[in-house]
C-alpha cells in the first residue's frame, strides 16, 4: 500500500512537472526613450533634448507592446501577441519579428526586419554567458532568480529573472540558456523592460511553433552581429540615434 501511494505521488509530481514545460507566455515590452536617448554619449545635448521632446507624448501614453512566446521542453517561438494595434495604442506597422529556438537540435531561426530588409538568421543556439545571483522576486506569480549578462555588440547590461519552476531554457527577445523560463528582462537599468503578465500552461498546436513563410537575406549570427555593429558605428560617427531603425 505504501509503495502504491509513493508511485501515485511520483506520478502526480511527474504530471505537474510535464504541465509546466508547455504553454504560452504573454509579455509586455516597454521602451523608455528618454533613458535610451540620454545614454547615447555621441549625441549632443541639443539632439538629446529635441529627441526626448519628440518622444515625450508617446512615452507618457506608452502602454507597451504585447508579445507572446509559445514554448515546450525543446522549442520556443517569440513574436508579437497580435498583428493588430492595441486599443489606445499607435497604429504604425510593426517590423517583422519571429524568434524560433529548437534546443534539442541546437538550431535557431530568427526572422528580423530592420534597416529596410528582412534578415533570416540561422545558426546554432548561442546562449549568453550568464552570471546567476542569489536575489529573488515574484514575476507573474512565479518566484524568479536573477541572472546578468552583457550584450557585447550594443554594450548593454542585461538582467533576467527566470523561474526554475518552469524548467525550460527559453526566453523573450534573443535571450535564453538559463535553468528556467525567463519571465522578465531589464536592459540597461530600465531603459527597456520586457515583463511576463501571464503564463498559460497548455498543449501546443503545430501552429503555435510555426514560422511564417518569409523571403529575406539569410545570414548566421556572425553576419547579423556584423550588420548591427557596422550600423551602430556609422550612426555614432554621424551623431544619429541608431535605435530608430534597430531594436534596442
Amino acid at each position: 500500500m505504501k509503495k502504491l501511494a509513493l508511485l501515485l505521488c511520483l506520478l502526480i509530481s511527474s504530471m505537474a512537472m510535464a504541465q509546466k514545460t508547455e504553454g504560452v507566455v504573454t509579455y509586455v515590452r516597454k521602451d523608455y526613450w528618454s533613458k535610451m536617448i540620454n545614454r547615447l554619449t555621441f549625441l549632443n545635448q541639443e539632439q538629446k533634448d529635441r529627441q526626448t521632446q519628440l518622444r515625450k507624448n508617446w512615452e507618457e501614453n506608452n502602454k507597451g507592446t504585447k508579445m507572446k512566446m509559445a514554448f515546450n521542453a525543446n522549442e520556443s517561438l517569440y513574436t508579437y501577441f497580435s498583428s493588430e494595434p492595441e486599443e489606445g495604442g499607435y497604429s504604425w506597422r510593426q517590423y517583422e519579428l519571429d524568434l524560433y529556438r529548437n534546443f534539442e537540435k541546437d538550431h535557431k531561426t530568427d526572422i528580423i526586419e530592420m534597416l529596410g530588409k528582412t534578415y533570416i538568421v540561422e545558426d546554432s543556439v548561442h546562449a549568453p554567458v550568464w552570471k546567476i545571483g542569489n536575489q529573488i522576486k515574484e514575476v507573474a506569480g512565479f518566484i524568479c532568480m536573477k541572472a546578468e549578462t552583457e550584450d557585447l555588440i550594443k554594450k548593454q547590461k542585461i538582467t533576467a529573472w527566470f523561474a526554475q519552476d518552469i524548467p525550460v531554457s527559453a526566453g523573450p527577445e534573443r535571450m535564453c540558456g538559463l535553468p528556467g523560463l525567463i519571465l522578465e528582462l531589464d536592459i540597461d537599468d530600465g531603459t527597456v523592460l520586457i515583463e511576463a503578465t501571464n503564463v498559460t500552461f497548455r498543449s501546443l498546436t503545430p501552429n503555435d511553433l510555426k514560422l511564417p513563410k518569409t523571403k529575406g537575406k539569410k545570414i548566421d549570427d556572425a553576419g547579423y552581429d556584423k550588420v548591427i555593429s557596422q550600423y551602430i558605428a556609422e550612426q555614432m560617427v554621424a551623431h544619429n540615434n541608431p535605435y530608430w531603425e534597430i531594436r534596442y
